[in-house]
């Protein structure tokens, strides 16, 4: 069974446990191959991209969930977003060289956590939650966020490498879903996943290798896919927003406004004709008698 970009829920029948597995292998190819990031940053945005997976899989809402970590060292921002349609894209800031230190380190003092939860439609009804980062790997932060924002216990083992992104995510479900110490033992069981089988094993052989002795029901799997929603429409709205003056400095001083997606690298260019359109005046002119 190819295993490549899937996503596998599954559930215990014996225990108050729900489970999935993560595997990214051309979706974590096309993050790669848009932007040249250093290794340690490989590392920590490979696991936030399968962690998002995991963490959106039992969601059932139309829109997406965004993780984003906010850093005041060397590391300054990683953002991955995956949407209800299994599509995920991820970008990245940092300055300077981040060599092999530990994330904590690469991160700084007083860095957060935040998870947001946008609906696809309705934008007001936006959700956030943000924490202090606690933790010294993406794994630890997102189980202490879980069990500080969400008083669910979580057990994350994330794994990333040059070829592949991956991860197994176990939850504890309320009490009354099988029996109360079935968590303790499944979660210990999880935690001897290694991460070279989570980045080369499929979820078969995974389930097989941890809960062979548990009652396991798996989901049907689950394709997942890069994809950036970015469009020159979107683009249009920003330069809106931005104001006539703004656009009509810059077209002074550069001859044409670009922006390009932190996400993609796509490049989207106006000219003095596209933004007189958008605006509905000249707004290079403008510009220039405002100057005088």
């Amino acid at each position: 069974m190819n295993h490549h970009d899937k996503l596998q829920r599954f559930l215990f029948d014996g225990a108050p446990v729900r489970g999935a597995l993560v595997r990214l292998d051309g979706a974590w190819q096309q993050v790669l191959a848009r932007r040249a990031y250093p290794q340690a940053l490989k590392t920590v945005l490979g696991e936030m991209m399968a962690a998002s997976v995991l963490m959106a899989a039992n969601l059932k809402f139309d829109g997406s969930l965004i993780l984003q970590i906010h850093g005041t060292g060397a590391l300054k921002l990683a953002v991955v977003e995956c949407n209800n349609d299994r599509t995920v894209r991820a970008t990245a800031k940092w300055d300077g060289e981040l060599g092999d230190k530990p994330l904590a380190e690469l991160l700084g003092q007083g860095g957060k956590f935040v998870l947001t939860l946008e609906p696809r439609l309705d934008k007001n009804q936006t959700w956030q939650g943000i924490v202090a980062l606690e933790g010294d790997s993406v794994a630890r932060m997102l189980e202490n966020y879980m069990l500080r924002s969400e008083q669910l216990d979580t057990a994350l083992i994330l794994a990333s490498g040059d070829n592949a992104a991956a991860g197994m995510l176990l939850q504890r479900l309320p009490e009354g879903h099988g029996e109360a110490e079935g968590w303790d033992r499944v979660q210990m069981l999880g935690r001897t996943l290694k991460a070279e089988e989570l980045l080369e094993l499929g979820a078969e052989d995974i389930l097989h290798r941890l809960f062979h002795e548990e009652q396991v029901r798996v989901f049907e799997q689950e394709t997942v896919s890069f994809n950036c929603n970015c469009s020159r429409e979107r683009v249009s709205n920003m330069l809106t927003m931005l104001g006539g003056q703004e656009v009509g400095d810059v077209l002074l001083e550069q001859g044409s406004v670009e922006i390009v997606c932190d996400y993609c690298n796509q490049r989207y260019v106006f000219d003095e004709e596209d933004a007189n359109q958008l605006f509905d005046y000249d707004v290079a002119a403008a510009a220039r008698e405002a100057r005088h």
